[in-house]
């Protein structure tokens, strides 16, 4: 935007009486004819991200060596030994353990294409392939979080979600789509705390022996506001030295660590499995239950041959499995 220019200029003589200048006096036009040029800023406009979080809620250790798109991982897990009761003189019936193969296909790949042309290269007083690759890497990782949070929906053991969860209980509700948990802050009929949740969450988890050490937690932002404005934002509930509202941070809570995510799959979503409108999923787990596998495989700047101009691409192949379904617990929630 020009800076504003001032109305046709006035004179003001000694006596008071308001003189204009003779007609046809024009107004300042060095910035029309270009004598006062226009800059261009070096430092560009910050850009925020949504942030991801599928390094910390899963492994990669069969990650391997993935070289393109379509390779497979075969994971072989252990098999449960039968204990048997011991009698006197008794025969001994030998068992020939087998362990399942669950198999991680490397099955999904993304890209980026971009061209800059030479010209605009050349005029231009930014590195624009640097700050596109920066970006590309960023949009790379939101779009995998994004997809592997969706379809993880509905993968955890049928007794780790629904109306009837819990191994041993079977009478744990967390939520089904249609019926979702109704989280509130102060619940009235039909509702629910969002500490109600998380201690549900973790109490499933513990009736299929999932190790304390590890656990996470992953919410919606909204939920973790209804966390720092419970109980817990008092600091000698919550066991900080200062209270949420004070850092900002939740921390754990009954043993999960608290991870905030925008990318969480939300309604409506068509199944199955399937959200409605306003729902959204809570997911808790342990790294044992999703592995995940990725490889940019492609990463090149090329010359582009049907302009003047340099091509910059590039491909990520990825591929998720859930394979300790027990370790994984989700809850189908809306907001009172």
């Amino acid at each position: 935007m020009a800076f504003p220019l001032a109305p046709q200029p006035t004179f003001v003589p000694p006596t008071g009486g308001i003189v204009t200048y003779p007609a046809g006096s024009t107004a300042n036009t060095l910035k029309a004819t270009g004598f006062i040029p226009e800059l261009w800023s070096g430092k560009m406009v910050e850009k925020f991200y949504n942030a991801t979080v599928l390094a910390a809620i899963s492994n990669t250790d069969y990650e391997g060596e993935i070289k393109s798109f379509g390779d497979k991982v075969n994971i072989r897990t252990k098999p449960t030994i039968v204990i048997k009761k011991y009698a006197a003189d008794g025969l001994l019936e030998p068992d020939r353990p087998a362990g399942a193969t669950v198999v991680l296909n490397i099955d999904q790949g993304r890209y980026w294409n971009t061209i800059l042309d030479d010209v605009m290269r050349t005029q231009s007083d930014i590195n624009l392939l640097s700050i596109w690759a920066d970006d590309a890497s960023e949009q790379m990782k939101i779009t995998i979080d994004s997809d592997v949070l969706l379809g993880i929906l509905g993968k955890a053991a049928a007794a780790n979600r629904g109306a009837t969860a819990g191994a041993s209980s079977g009478d744990i509700n967390l939520g089904v789509t249609g019926t979702p948990l109704v989280i509130a802050n102060a619940p009235g009929v039909g509702e629910v705390s969002i500490l109600d949740v998380i201690l549900d969450l973790g109490q499933v988890l513990d009736e299929q022996n999932i190790p304390e050490t590890g656990r996470w937690l992953l919410i919606p932002a909204w939920a973790a506001t209804l966390i720092k404005k419970s109980e817990l934002r008092q600091a000698y509930l919550s066991g900080d030295a200062v209270s949420m509202l004070r850092n900002g941070r939740i921390g754990m809570v009954d043993r999960f660590t608290i991870y905030t995510s925008n990318l969480l799959p939300k309604g409506e979503i068509t199944g199955p499995p399937a959200l409605a409108a306003g729902e959204t999923v809570i997911y808790a787990g342990h790294p044992h239950a999703l592995t995940f596998a990725s490889q940019m495989t492609e990463m090149e700047v090329m010359r582009s041959e049907h302009t003047f101009g340099d091509l910059q691409r590039g491909l990520q192949v990825f591929g998720y499995e859930v394979i300790a379904p027990v370790a994984l617990a989700q809850a189908v929630v809306s907001r009172a």
